[in-house]
This record gives structure tokens, C-alpha cells and sequence, in this order.
């Protein structure tokens, strides 16, 4: 893995790598006008062609920015949350609530409303199959875990499984889109009533009152959400974070979004040149 260098910014015109960035800058004369909401995004939670960011570059190098751990990873106590914390970052930790993951400590409280078989795409996780029971009980005492540790965020992983219709009859899940986006939404009410913010994941729909949006964008397959969320969530002030994977013009990629989008778009890329995230924040 090359080093990541933290970069000056030299204009407003002109795009910049927050750090670890091997691309050439880039003259964004042209770009559009914004209120320039965008923040840094570091991932170490992530983690899909290459490795994620590390720790010890988080707590180095990101100041203002969003912070994305893997939440239950015996390797980030409390303290390092708060040293993260210090420099001016937020702090986000994910979980997923669409499925149950069989490496997961509280697994077995989770199988009873999970379907049985396994999920193809991921080994080890399984699709939740109703959402009416048991299950907000289990994963309230997370989000209590999550509260204690002293996390700002909390992103809701797989929440859009139950838009899928071809999950749905392939793996039998029986909860309805109704009653998909009501749990969403009342595990999101949770998490306030604890002083944290919710982030939500791939989807928009239903839940307004979340506070700010992830997508997951890949080289073969750019823009596929729905557009018109993303944008509502931007113009209400929210925080809307693009995350790309397996791309070798990251710079590229991140002037067509923010053609799309305009300056408050959030974006990280991971990049096929520098095997690592790339980190932008065109301030």
C-alpha cells in the first residue's frame, strides 16, 4: 500500500485528495455551485476489493470529517472513538439490520427471525425474515452498546433488502416493504432517543427522518438508486455520502457525480491505482 500524504488545498476551483490520493489534481473551474456541505468520509468498516482505511491513518490525518468503523471490532476501544472525536470528526458505526451475521456475538438471540438459508453473495449472513417480533429488542440493545462506546452515527446496513423482490422469493423472506420501512424507522427513532444520528443505507424511501445517506456506487454499475432521494436528502441539508468501489479514474467518477449532485455531495473512492480509498473533499 502506498503513503498516504495529506495534501494542501490550493483553490476552490481546484479538485483535492484529503489524503492518500496518487491521481493529478484536477481544474474544476466549471464545476457547479454549492453550498459546499461536503465532508471528508473515511471507511474502516468497509471492506471490498482492498483493505479499508486504517486506524492508525484515521486518527492521524482525518479532522472534520465522517468517520465510518466497524463497530464491535475489540480493536477500537472507547478511547480511540474519542481521540477520533478530538479532531473534529463524527463518528458513525455500522450495523447490519437487514440480515444477521453469523459472527456476530448476539447471533443466536437474531435466528429466530432470520430465513435459513444462507445468503449467496455473503458467507456467514442470513436475510431477516419478519421484523413484527422479537427482533427490535435485539437490536436496540446494539444500538445501547453503540451509545455507551460514544458513536455519533449509526448506519443502517441492508435496509433495503426488503425492496427486493427477487431476494424475497428466492430466500422466502415474509416481511412486507410496509413493514420493512416501519422498523427502519423505529430503530432510527431509537437511536435518537439516544443523542445519535442515523444514516441510511442504498435507500431513501420512507424514512425522512433519517439524517443523512449512504450509497454504494461500483465502477460497472454508477448511479442506480433512486436519484430523486439522494437529491431530496441534499436539498433538505443532510449529509449524502457516495462510496465507490474498484475504480481506476476516482477523479473522474467524482466530477460526473458531482455534475449529478453539486458541491455538498460527499465522496470516497476506493482506487484500483493506489489500492486504497481515495478521500475527497473539494473545499
Amino acid at each position: 500500500m502506498k503513503s498516504h500524504l495529506l495534501l494542501t488545498f490550493i483553490s476552490a476551483s481546484v479538485l483535492i485528495a484529503c489524503s492518500g490520493n496518487d491521481e493529478p489534481t484536477q481544474d474544476l473551474s466549471e464545476k457547479p455551485t454549492g453550498s459546499n456541505k461536503a465532508t471528508c468520509v473515511y471507511n474502516n468498516a468497509y471492506n471490498e476489493d482492498y483493505d479499508p482505511d486504517p486506524i492508525t491513518l484515521i486518527t492521524s490525518q482525518a479532522k472534520n470529517s465522517y468517520v465510518l468503523l466497524e463497530p464491535f471490532d475489540p480493536a477500537i476501544p472507547a478511547a480511540t472513538i474519542t481521540v477520533i472525536q478530538s479532531n473534529g470528526n463524527e463518528v458513525g458505526a455500522y450495523i447490519s439490520i437487514g440480515t444477521g451475521e453469523s459472527w456476530r456475538s448476539d447471533f443466536d438471540q437474531l435466528k429466530p427471525y432470520l430465513v435459513s438459508k444462507q445468503w449467496g453473495e455473503w458467507e456467514g449472513e442470513y436475510f431477516v425474515n419478519t421484523t413484527t417480533t422479537g427482533i427490535v429488542e435485539v437490536m436496540k440493545a446494539r444500538i445501547d452498546k453503540l451509545a455507551e462506546l460514544g458513536y455519533d452515527w449509526i448506519e443502517f446496513d441492508n435496509m433495503d433488502w426488503v425492496f427486493d423482490d427477487d431476494y424475497r422469493k428466492e430466500y422466502g423472506f415474509v416481511t412486507t416493504v410496509q413493514q420493512g420501512i416501519d422498523y427502519s424507522n423505529t430503530l432510527c427513532d431509537y437511536v435518537h432517543s439516544k443523542g445519535m444520528k442515523c444514516m441510511a443505507k442504498n435507500s431513501t424511501e420512507g424514512v425522512s427522518q433519517f439524517d443523512g445517506v449512504l450509497y454504494e456506487s461500483y465502477n460497472d454499475d454508477k448511479d442506480w438508486w433512486d436519484v430523486s432521494g439522494a437529491k431530496s436528502f441534499l436539498k433538505a441539508g443532510k449529509l449524502v455520502i457516495i462510496n465507490h468501489y474498484n475504480e481506476s479514474s476516482c477523479n473522474k467518477v467524482y466530477t460526473d457525480y458531482m455534475n449529478e449532485y453539486g458541491t455538498d455531495l460527499s465522496f470516497i473512492c476506493e482506487s484500483t491505482v493506489t489500492k486504497a480509498y481515495v478521500h475527497y473533499n473539494d473545499k
